[in-house]
């Protein structure tokens, strides 16, 4: 019998070697003129972490092509979304912002590199990641819907208008936690600031996935479709970050891979602050407990979605 552990541990390694692969072949090299900004670009995408939203856009598409195999496609659209997220890191660590030094266990981009090139090296990961989901092979609608959820997801909220709720996306969620220091944290806004700094990627991973996956499906028009995979991103991603605001308070920085305890110290918005740990643990676990009542309809084709987001709430780094 297959332990859960093991399929975890498949679904993670051979999501992380596809996603590797194809940021190789998408990234310049490192000695690509001008050397310093693509050396820049590669020190902090291949710094490691667990690839954790390309996985889930790869695992998405996977299950609504009902196929054994990662669509045709699905790892480019992982590893540009993966460049987003790395992008974001690289600012989100910068002085103006978090101020921090390490990343993934390494030194912050703006310390290996100065912060000059740091800021150029996250906007050039952004704009080859756009570059990227444009190249798609799939339907012009399709890719034109893909850059459309992908730029909500990022953005700060304007033109949000799709099925569900959408809060602000990625910067407008940055920009929430911001304007958030130094106050006591409410639950309204802590659930803000998560659904959009975190949440919106995880989400958009799995939708725009999906989206991929269904070309050609009958599920391909289904706006229930849709809104399921949006419902479990959005579930998935605030178990996933009320995680990572445990975490930071009761791990060490080796095992985070980054500063530990950075959060109270600098008396960030976060889930603990507003409910404790024990009622933090509570609300992951029934968060994911949605996030798995959301894909129902899709049967055993959902499990390694399901396992994934089970892994969120379990992991311990």
């Amino acid at each position: 019998m297959i332990e859960l552990e093991d399929v975890v541990k498949n679904i993670l390694t051979t999501g992380a070697i596809l996603t590797d692969e194809a940021l190789e072949r998408l990234l310049p090299g490192a000695e690509t003129l001008p050397h310093s900004i693509h050396r820049a670009m590669r020190h902090s995408t291949f710094a490691g972490g667990k690839r954790l939203r390309p996985i889930l856009a790869m695992e998405a598409a996977r299950m609504l092509a009902a196929s054994d195999d990662i669509p045709d496609g699905a790892a480019s659209l992982g590893a540009a979304i993966e460049m987003l997220h790395t992008y974001s890191l690289i600012h989100d660590d910068l002085p103006a912002l978090d101020n921090d030094d390490l990343r993934r266990g390494h030194p912050t981009c703006h310390v290996a590199f100065g912060e000059a090139t740091a800021i150029l090296a996250g906007d050039a990961l952004q704009t080859l990641a756009f570059q990227t989901l444009a190249e798609l092979p799939a339907p012009p609608a399709t890719v034109v819907a893909i850059l459309r959820e992908v730029a909500l997801a990022i953005g700060t909220g304007v033109g949000a208008d799709l099925p569900g709720s959408l809060p602000p996306g990625m910067i407008g969620g940055q920009v929430m936690d911001l304007e958030s220091g130094g106050k006591p944290p409410t639950a309204d806004v802590v659930e803000r600031i998560h659904r959009a700094k975190t949440g919106a990627l995880i989400t958009v991973s799995v939708v725009a996935g999906g989206l991929l996956g269904a070309v050609g499906t009958p599920h391909q028009a289904s706006a229930d479709t849709i809104t399921r995979l949006r419902t479990f991103g959005q579930k998935a991603g605030l178990a996933f970050q009320i995680v990572d605001d445990i975490l930071d308070m009761t791990q060490d920085s080796a095992q985070l891979g980054k500063t530990a305890g950075k959060d109270t110290a600098t008396h960030k918005a976060t889930w603990p602050a507003v409910y404790g740990i024990p009622q933090s643990k509570r609300d992951a676990a029934q968060f994911i407990s949605d996030a798995f009542e959301a894909l129902a309809p899709f049967g055993e084709g959902a499990l390694p979605l399901k396992t994934l987001a089970q892994y969120l709430v379990d992991r311990t780094h």
